[in-house]
């Protein structure tokens, strides 16, 4: 089985996030075993904190990888951004992408100003927004889109509020359609569908539905339409939604998702029947 082009590179390796939480040597070992292995293709980066820079690196052996390690940085604050990039530069590590945290307690607009001021050397940023009820989500969308940054969606936690439901995720979805401004997510999206967490009894996107509702937005489909294709529950409704899968067209706007699991995302495609022969 080969990865079509709409799933490639879409899951980032979260492996040491929650509710994973791998100790990073296994999560290195694993990111690299990732990438020999059959789901390679659909594989990111390798996503991690500040302070475990040093560390990956030197767990990225070249006996593990014959390339520097491609990373996507979490960075706390805006502050920390130009120390980051100054870290990762002296490690072996291929940063692909930066994705800042806003400090919620100060005004959320100006720190998005302050990111794009860093001198970020051409890495693709990501800036982790407030949920579309935020009074300052207009404004923060706008200083995005204006600054050529990405927008960071959280989906999900290790509590039930951390999770938009679907009329908040659609209304982040079209604002960045509507904008031309590509977004990941994080957090909850482990499976293609939208399910009821039988554990937690958490409600959880579904990756495929994310990817139907971007492509649905790209086609300037309502709001009202994109909750219904993230709240969809039947894999044949959406697999038709998505169409043809060599097209890349959804990944211009819904570009990846961080997962602890890639094995997870990988099993479903595989049972939907929706990996090449």
């Amino acid at each position: 089985m080969s990865i079509p082009n709409v799933f490639a590179a879409l899951v980032d390796d979260a492996a040491i996030f929650p509710p994973g939480s791998l100790p990073l040597p296994e999560a290195v070992t694993a990111h690299a075993a990732h990438r020999n292995s059959r789901l390679r293709a659909l594989v990111g980066p390798f996503v991690l904190g500040t302070g475990d820079i040093a560390a990956a690196a030197r767990l990225a052996t070249a006996e593990l990888f014959s390339e520097p390690l491609p990373v996507s940085i979490v960075v706390p604050t805006p502050d920390a951004v130009a120390e980051t990039i100054e870290t990762a530069g002296g490690h072996r590590v291929a940063v692909q992408a930066l994705e800042v945290k806003l400090d919620r307690a100060q005004p959320l607009t100006p720190q998005v100003t302050a990111i794009a001021n860093h001198d970020r050397r051409g890495i693709t940023t990501y800036v982790e927004v407030p949920r579309p009820g935020h009074p300052e989500w207009p404004e923060v969308l706008a200083a995005v889109a204006a600054n050529g940054l990405r927008l960071k969606f959280r989906t999900g936690g290790t509590q039930a509020d951390a999770f938009p439901d679907e009329t908040e995720l659609a209304t982040w979805i079209a604002d960045a359609a509507r904008r031309s401004t590509p977004f990941k997510c994080t957090a909850g999206l482990h499976n293609a569908l939208r399910h009821t967490d039988a554990t937690t009894g958490f409600e959880h996107h579904g990756f495929l539905n994310v990817l139907c509702a971007a492509k649905a937005a790209l086609e300037n489909a309502g709001s009202d339409s994109l909750a219904m294709f993230l709240a969809e529950r039947d894999a044949t409704v959406l697999a038709a939604a998505l169409g043809d899968t060599t097209r890349t067209t959804p990944r211009t706007l819904f570009v990846s998702y961080g997962s602890c699991s890639i094995d997870e995302p990988y099993d479903d495609l595989t049972a939907l029947g929706l990996l090449d022969d």
